[in-house]
This record gives structure tokens, C-alpha cells and sequence, in this order.
């Protein structure tokens, strides 16, 4: 086995920020290189090897963008996540879409962070192996979890290879179908197959529970928070902590409970009924709908800016 340390690339213009992910990721017993810059960074990657990239958007040579998706090309097993300004969500959905493999806010919060890095080598220690084979739609693909989509039909390789390639990302994924056409299925097998494997996956359908019980259930309360609360509850992103939560019939939620699921998303938090401070939680969120949300969206019954969170795969 390999005792190197792996190698973390850190890219920020600002000295101090550069100096406090250098100490915090030194700390967890990894090799750490700095660039100030999109053309430090470049350089640093052709000379070198990394396990790990982490950018700020905004660079003094340009945009860190730019480099999420060089690297999504040119350096395709390189997960890359991307330091966003506080509630600039827009931002953290163009990264995921250009190929980030997941992104953290300002001011970071460094647990969050030394989460997300864990995630992400995790997905690096993989390589090689059969779902990056996957990657690249070979017919008669052989991952045993891939095998419980049947079928070997170009279509069917070509799904198959999409999942195997979402797996390796954080990003939000919405799976969309007609009933029974196995959208449950797809949502597990990108769980399965990802570095949080290990972690639970929590499917819920949202049309099942009843409006006045969805944010104790979602979100947790504490005891005494409402009659009937004799004791404190997680709720559904707690129990999925550390592993996936399906939201299936996402179009069934109410408009109230998607302004909140937002807000989820967005902090990485939930608010427990009756808490005084929000909880982290360290969920990926996949969607499945039968039904169309773009037709939804334009009648003003699913929020557009929920929407293009969820729908950013």
C-alpha cells in the first residue's frame, strides 16, 4: 500500500484564507500546494499530481470557472470543488454543471470543508477501477451494481455509464420518468456506486406525508416544540446524514416546505421545531418526479429557484 500523503491543490487570492486551508488539510495528513492564480494553478498541475482541488470563483486572471472545467476535461479523475460567495447559489450550480465536484461557502466552515475533502478522496481511491471503467459507456459493462439495471441495449450502456459518472459528483440530480419506469432504482444505483456508499440512503415520497407533519419529519423537533413532541426527533436529513436522501414525487411538496428545503440546500443545515441554532447535515439530495416541474415552475406551483437547484443534472 501506498503511505504517500495525497496531494491537495488550493487555489485563493487571498493570503490569509490560502493559509488556513493549507494549515487545516496539513492537519489531516495531507500534502497541500498553493496558487494565487488560474496560471500558478495551471502550472502546479502540469507539474504535479493532485488527489484534490479546491478554487475560489472569483481569481485575479480570471474566473475559477474556467479552471473546473479544464480540469473536467483535461484531468478527469481530479475531484474539483469550488469556494462560493455566502448565498451565491447561482455560482455553486454553474460549478456543478461545468463539472465541480461539489462546493463550499464563505466564510468556509472547516468541518464542513474536512467532510467534503473525506467524500471526495474517497472517489480518488477508487481509481482505477470499474465504475470509472463505466465512465466510458463500454458495452457489456461487468460492476455487479450496474447489473441490477438490465439490459445491454446502446441505451441501456449509455444510462448506465451516466450513472456510473454522476456517482463520482455531489451534485444535485434530477430523475424524471413515468411510474415503475425505475427511477427508485437509478437514484440507488448513484448512491451505491459513490464514495458515500457507506452511508444510508433514505428514500422518501413526498406526496405520502401529510402537509401539517412535513417539517417534524423533515427537519426534526425538540421536545416540547408542539403538543404531542414528548421527546426530541431527527428528521429525514438527519437519518440520511452522511449518505443520500431521495425526494421522490418532489412536485408533490408544498410551496411552504419547498421554500424551506431551499434554505436546507443552500445552508447545509436543517432547523429542528422548537431548535434555537440549525444542525449541520452532510446529505446529497436526489429527485425523482413522474411529473414535468418546467410547466409547474411557469404556473407558479414549484419554485423556479428550487428548480434549477434540484435540476442542475
Amino acid at each position: 500500500m501506498n503511505d504517500k500523503p495525497q496531494h491537495v491543490l488550493v487555489v485563493d487570492d487571498e493570503p490569509d484564507i490560502r493559509e488556513l486551508l493549507q494549515l487545516t488539510l496539513s492537519r489531516m495528513g495531507l500534502e497541500v500546494t498553493t496558487a494565487e492564480d488560474l496560471g500558478e494553478a495551471r502550472r502546479a498541475l502540469q507539474s504535479g499530481s493532485f488527489s484534490f482541488c479546491l478554487t475560489d470563483m472569483r481569481l485575479p486572471d480570471g474566473n475559477g470557472l474556467d479552471l473546473v472545467e479544464e480540469i473536467s476535461e483535461n484531468h478527469p479523475n481530479l475531484p474539483t470543488a469550488m469556494i462560493t460567495a455566502h448565498g451565491k447559489i447561482e455560482d455553486a450550480v454553474y460549478a456543478l454543471k461545468m463539472g465541480a465536484f461539489d462546493f463550499v461557502s464563505k466564510p468556509v466552515d472547516l468541518a464542513v470543508l474536512r467532510k467534503l475533502v473525506n467524500t471526495a478522496l474517497k472517489i480518488r481511491s477508487e481509481e482505477p477501477g470499474e465504475v470509472s471503467r463505466a465512465q466510458d459507456n463500454v458495452p457489456g459493462l461487468s460492476n455487479k451494481a450496474l447489473d441490477k439495471l438490465t439490459g445491454a441495449s446502446p441505451a441501456i450502456n449509455q444510462c448506465k455509464a451516466m450513472i456510473a459518472k454522476l456517482a463520482r459528483s455531489q451534485a444535485p440530480v434530477l430523475v424524471s420518468g413515468d411510474s415503475g419506469s425505475g427511477k427508485e432504482l437509478a437514484a440507488r444505483l448513484i448512491h451505491d456506486l459513490g464514495p458515500r456508499a457507506d452511508g444510508p440512503f433514505i428514500p422518501v415520497n413526498c406526496g405520502a406525508i401529510p402537509t401539517e407533519l412535513m417539517e417534524s419529519e423533515f427537519f426534526g423537533h425538540r421536545k416540547g416544540s408542539f403538543t404531542g413532541a414528548a421527546a426530541d426527533k431527527d428528521g429525514l436529513f438527519q437519518a440520511a446524514d452522511g449518505g443520500t436522501l431521495m425526494l421522490d414525487e418532489v412536485a408533490d411538496l408544498p410551496l411552504h416546505m419547498q421554500v424551506k428545503l431551499l434554505r436546507v440546500i443552500q445552508e447545509k443545515a436543517v432547523m429542528p421545531i422548537g431548535a434555537r441554532e440549525e444542525v449541520p447535515v452532510d446529505v446529497r439530495i436526489l429527485s425523482a418526479t413522474h411529473k414535468a416541474l418546467k410547466p409547474l415552475v411557469e404556473e407558479g406551483k414549484f419554485r423556479s429557484d428550487l428548480y434549477f437547484r434540484l435540476n442542475v443534472i
